[in-house]
This record gives C-alpha cells, structure tokens and sequence, in this order.
C-alpha cells in the first residue's frame, strides 16, 4: 500500500515538476514609453503567446527620461532582458560591447526580409554592417505649425528657409504669451541642435578624414548660436530650456508655442487635441545651398546575447516586426513604415504625412544619420548635450566653447573606434 502511494506521490510531482517547467519566459523591456504603447505592445506580444502557449512575456516599461540610466543599471547589474526596445542612440554602445546578438543568420532565413525597405537593413546594420537590431520605424524630422496662430500673427505660410523661420517666430512671439518655436531644451534635444547647425553650414559631415570633428568649424558655430540667441530673445518660452518630448508636443497642441520640429509620432498626441484644419506639417526649412537636413532616427528590436532562449526572442521579435505587428505598431506610434508596401497603406495616404514624404522625395534634403556608431554616441547626446546646451542658453558657454567641447569628445571617440 504504501509502494503505491509512494508510486502515485512520485508521479504527481514528477507531472507537476514537468508542468512547472514547461513554460518558458521571455523579459521584454520598453524604454519608450507610454500607457498607449504598451497597451499596443501587449495586444502584439498577445498574439506570439497564443502561437506559443508555453511561453509568456513579462514586460519591463521604463520612463524615457530615465530609461538610459535605468537600463545601464539593470545591465551592470545582470538583470538583461532577451528582448530589448533599442533607440538608434543606444545601439552602439551595446553592440561594440557585444551584449547583443547578430541577428544575420535570422534575417537569412525570415520570410518577410525581402519585403523590408532599403533604409531598414542600411539602419538597421550601422554598427560594423552587421544587424545587431531591426528597426520597427522610423522618426523623420519635419516641421509642425499652428494655422491659427500664424493667421494672428499675419503669417499666411511655413516658413521655407532658416531666414523666413526666424522672420516667423518674431512675429509670432509679437502676440501676447504665444512663443514662435518650441525649444527642445532637455532630454532628446540633440536633433534641433544638429539641424541648425547643418542649416547654416550647408552639410551634414560630422569627421574629417582624420578623424578630427567638424564641430568646430564655423557654419556650425553659427547654427549652434542661432538657436541660442533664439531663446534669449524670447522667441521660445523660458522654460523650455528644461523641455523634453513631452513638453515640446504639449506646447504646441496647447497654443503655446507656433512651431515645433518633431516626428510623425507627435501626430498621435498633437491630432486627438487639435482640429486637422487648426495645424500642419511641412518639410524642414533650407539653409545654405538650398539644403536640407532633418535628422532621421529609429527604434526598434534586439535580442540580447546571453539570452537563454534565442530562438524564442527571435520568434517574439518577429512578431513583433512582421507586417501585421509592425503595421498595428507604427499606426500606434505614428513612425514611417520599415516595409516597401505598407507606404501603400490608407494611414500614410493621409494628408499630415505629406511634409515627411515631399522629404523624402526632394533631392535637395539630405536625412541626416546622427554617427550614432560611435560608442561615446549614446552618453554624449543623453547627457553632454543637455548639459552644454544649457549652459551655452544660460551664458554660462559660448557657442564656440561649446563647439569645442563636443569635437574634443568625438574626435576621441571617432579616433580610438577599432
């Protein structure tokens, strides 16, 4: 009696052993985030759980203002996850340390490869030519404007050069408590101050042949100073020295502030708060030479190396990137899409979207690819930029020194990269 009941104790826990072994977790961390995005983010991964019912996803969502800290802290730490939502501005500092897994031999044998766009795969592979990500979409600057608020101020269309921009903003900053431009003077701001900077100089050439940065070259320094004397000619709220992605978007939609340059993902915010006739968007002002250079970003999927389960990850960024998940995610996130025939779709048919692809199409705008292969690329523009953007709006740094700074950095950086 007690053999069989030792049998029949034995069986049970064997059972459930295998039971509680069977299922499988995979930790997915989001570093951009928000309620809308992760609720779409859950409904996607909901789909890769039901095609693999042993498996679950924990999702980790960290706050974007915080999220290069945090993140950097769970990695010393050792708590990575196996899959992990990557901005363009971190990818080098993970994949030249090798914390990240070459996707290459996934991508040789998906099914959907082919139908990603040429950007996907060049952005996709900017660090040693090897895919140690896959973008889900990307963020092309472009320019908003508030009708009504031009119609005030006397102003009849978006302005086409850096010149009629400024020529705008005084007008604007003329009405009473209304702003021309909305700085983007904290987190995230690194993009205004490159555009500027590549307005006025005429090109988008970060390195000499050497090595050495171009920072420090004049065209630069002057578009460096045209933002600064921007804001401390009341042109942009005093505030918005502090301004992060939030605050900029809130700014506009609120009546604050004429202008913003932003990404197709501020449409979400930005359209469930203003009437379609109220705003617009138009391509980025020309500088010298007639030339345009809106900085072109990205997020999207890697998986980390030490991931126990990679064919798992794989599976769930897959899903995650397929034209059905990535399609529910850029209508969530308002990016451009990262498969040939999804530009097709009646989303980017929609009016709104005209500024971003009369960008794409004019041989005189050049995206501009930040060198975000560079591993000093994600603490300098996260954490130098803001600091030295700051002092240089407060007085406290000349354009110049500022310039300096930021060569000496990554001249460094540029040289010393293997």
């Amino acid at each position: 009696m007690r053999a069989h009941i030792w049998l029949a104790t034995a069986a049970l826990s064997a059972c459930l052993g295998s039971a509680a072994h069977a299922d499988t977790t995979l930790k997915l961390v989001e570093v951009i985030t928000s309620p809308e995005r992760t609720e779409t983010l859950r409904a996607i991964i909901k789909t890769f759980e039901d095609a693999n019912p042993d498996t679950n996803v924990e999702i980790v969502s960290l706050p974007w203002g915080q999220s290069f800290e945090k993140f950097a802290t769970m990695v010393a730490a050792g708590d990575t996850p196996d899959v992990v939502e990557m901005p363009d501005t971190w990818l080098a500092l993970y994949a030249n340390n090798n914390a990240l897994e070459n996707l290459e031999p996934y991508l040789k044998s998906w099914e959907h490869t082919g139908e990603l766009n040429q950007r996907t795969l060049q952005l996709g592979r900017v660090i040693h030519n090897t895919a140690y990500m896959l973008p889900y979409g990307f963020y092309l600057r472009a320019l908003y404007y508030n009708r009504k608020m031009f119609a005030d101020a006397g102003v009849t269309a978006p302005p086409k050069t850096l010149d009629e921009f400024l020529a705008v903003s005084k007008k604007v900053s003329a009405l009473p408590g209304k702003y021309g431009y909305c700085l983007r003077g904290g987190a995230g701001g690194v993009n205004g101050w490159l555009m500027f900077g590549a307005l006025t100089t005429g090109d988008d050439v970060f390195f000499r042949p050497d090595g050495t940065s171009t920072f420090t070259d004049a065209g630069w320094i002057r578009g460096f100073n045209v933002l600064a004397d921007l804001y401390k000619a009341g042109l942009a709220p005093k505030d918005s020295i502090n301004w992060g992605y939030n605050d900029v978007v809130s700014g506009f939609y609120s009546g604050v502030c004429s202008m913003i340059d932003n990404d197709p993902d501020a449409l979400i915010a930005i359209a469930s708060r203003m009437k379609p006739d109220e705003y617009g968007v138009a391509p980025w002002m020309k500088g010298v030479g007639g030339k345009s250079f809106p900085t072109i970003g990205y997020g999207g999927w890697a998986m980390f190396a030490n991931s126990k389960h990679k064919d798992l990850a794989w599976k769930l960024i897959a899903t995650l990137d397929s034209p059905a998940g990535s399609l529910a995610w850029n209508r969530r996130i308002g990016a451009l899409p990262i498969y040939t025939a999804a530009a097709k779709d009646p989303m980017y048919a929609d009016p709104r979207y005209k500024g971003w692809f009369e960008e794409l199409a004019d041989p005189n705008v050049s995206p501009m690819i930040m060198p975000m292969d560079l591993r000093a690329w994600a603490l300098f523009a996260s954490s130098i930029v803001p600091r030295t953007t700051q002092n240089l709006l407060l007085g406290k740094l000349t354009a110049q020194d500022m310039a300096q700074q930021w060569a000496q950095i990554l001249t460094k950086a540029k040289q010393s990269q293997k």
